[in-house]
């Protein structure tokens, strides 16, 4: 088995079942002849017997994965597909991961985006195993993926809004995570949850419930790498409630 395929197996867990298991399955074997899911699944269970079954590169592969299926999704909504938007897909994940281990996802994900998928099939599948601190984390890459071009096309908004839809994610928390991509003038409070004319003592409520929300320690489970971008969240927030806090002046 190519290393590819390795790191596949090894990087990998639930995803390798289900509807993304058929997807991943698909576009590896058009690849790598030969090269089945059941042989990455055995490379993850060989990959598992010298690591603990809770290992965070095992967690963080899942993550990985989900990531490059969804991205797909969104990149291709609005008809067409923008070179800005793989860059941003490849550069985030040679900062998450490095270049030798995003370019084994790249390779990867030029084969999903070809494929027609099923937004809800995925989804259901990704929020069968997730947490949800992960699911949106999850939702806050896609909307940098969409706003990559530096707007976000309504097409492109409406596949994202679909797919926290599916994640189990909330109105309010798909809110939040969409005015820290866009400018308006009430996004401090939407990043909070909270309407303009909250007093300051529901302000301040709110943002002690966000911080425990968004904070990076939430995404442990799926390695340092994660918390490093998840702490994107958490300063969204903080500058949000530094600002309603200069507004209001107190």
């Amino acid at each position: 088995m190519g290393k590819f395929a390795k790191w596949l197996g090894a990087g990998a867990g639930f995803t390798l079942g289900g509807p993304i298991g058929a997807i991943i399955g698909f576009v590896v074997g058009s690849f790598i002849d030969g090269v089945s899911v059941d042989d990455l699944k055995e490379e993850e269970q060989e990959y598992k017997g010298h690591q603990n079954e809770e290992s965070q590169y095992v967690q963080s592969g899942d993550f990985e994965i989900s990531l490059l299926i969804l991205a797909s999704i969104v990149i291709k909504s609005d008809g067409k597909i923008d070179q800005r938007e793989l860059d941003y897909v490849r550069q985030y994940f040679v900062n998450l991961y490095g270049k030798t281990r995003a370019n084994h996802a790249f390779k990867l994900f030029n084969g999903i985006v070809k494929r027609e998928i099923s937004t809800r099939q995925v989804c259901l599948q990704i929020r069968q195993y997730m947490s949800h601190s992960s699911r949106l984390q999850l939702l806050h890459f896609l909307f940098g993926i969409a706003n990559a071009d530096g707007s976000i096309d309504v097409s492109e908004e409406e596949a994202v809004k679909k797919i926290a839809y599916y994640l189990y994610i909330n109105e309010r928390d798909y809110s939040s995570i969409k005015a820290m991509f866009i400018s308006e003038s009430e996004s401090s409070y939407k990043i909070l949850e909270i309407p303009k004319t909250a007093s300051e003592p529901e302000i301040k409520k709110a943002y002690r419930k966000m911080v425990k929300k968004y904070h990076p320690d939430k995404l442990i489970g799926l390695g340092e790498e994660h918390i490093k971008i998840g702490k994107q969240k958490f300063q969204k927030v903080q500058k949000a409630y530094d600002e309603i806090k200069k507004q209001r002046g107190f």
